[in-house]
């Protein structure tokens, strides 16, 4: 399983350095919805955050004109961009085909989607199929419980990533579950006085 370090909500000093002191610490290294809409894919791009052995995310949660954003945001160069499960089928196969030309990845979100929306989607094998609890709602969120059941729904799917306050015990079972591929953690992480430790730890109990 691998581990997804999300950073969120922060400065973009802090951003870059959040990213770049977990290079190769994690297996990826996320920067949130709010990192580019703060401070723009030009901006990152001037400040460097280019990794050298964690693969990037860009979260832009794309609703439509997806080949214009997954072309800026590949420019970066992210390696994993993030498209919403709830736009047009055109968006969701038109950024998936960039990705498939360009060697990189697609990560569709499916918050707030129902079956029926993800099931028309499945044929995107290569796609990573992220289960995402809303921060809006609140309330808790069983990772492991929801990772099984969507997995019972669509047994088809290969690349499973789950977010939603995961915490060490929570990875630890997810691991031992042997389903999901990501384990996204954002503020256990990041949030942490010493996130490079934080992030060690996580390692230690889903590798």
């Amino acid at each position: 399983m691998k581990l997804q370090a999300a950073i969120d909500r922060v400065s973009l000093d802090q951003a870059v350095y959040l990213a770049h002191a977990l290079d190769g610490v994690v297996d990826i290294v996320e920067l949130g919805t709010s990192i580019p809409k703060d401070f723009g894919l030009k901006t990152l791009n001037e400040r460097g955050v280019a990794l050298t052995q964690s693969e990037l995310l860009i979260d832009l949660k794309t609703i439509d004109e997806g080949v214009y954003e997954f072309t800026k945001g590949f420019e970066l160069p992210a390696d994993i961009l993030t498209v919403m499960a709830s736009a047009s089928i055109d968006t969701i196969e038109q950024v998936y085909a960039l990705s498939e030309k360009l060697g990189r990845q697609t990560f569709i979100d499916l918050l707030e989607v129902s079956d029926d929306q993800i099931a028309r989607l499945t044929h995107l094998n290569h796609a990573i199929f992220g289960l995402h609890h809303s921060k809006d709602t609140g309330g808790n969120f069983d990772a492991v419980a929801s990772v099984a059941q969507f997995h019972a729904a669509f047994p088809n799917v290969e690349h499973i990533a789950v977010a939603g306050g995961i915490n060490v015990s929570q990875a630890a079972k997810l691991a031992e579950q042997g389903i999901v591929e990501i384990a996204i953690v954002g503020g256990k992480i990041a949030g942490a006085d010493d996130p490079v430790a934080a992030a060690k730890e996580f390692m230690e109990v889903i590798k």
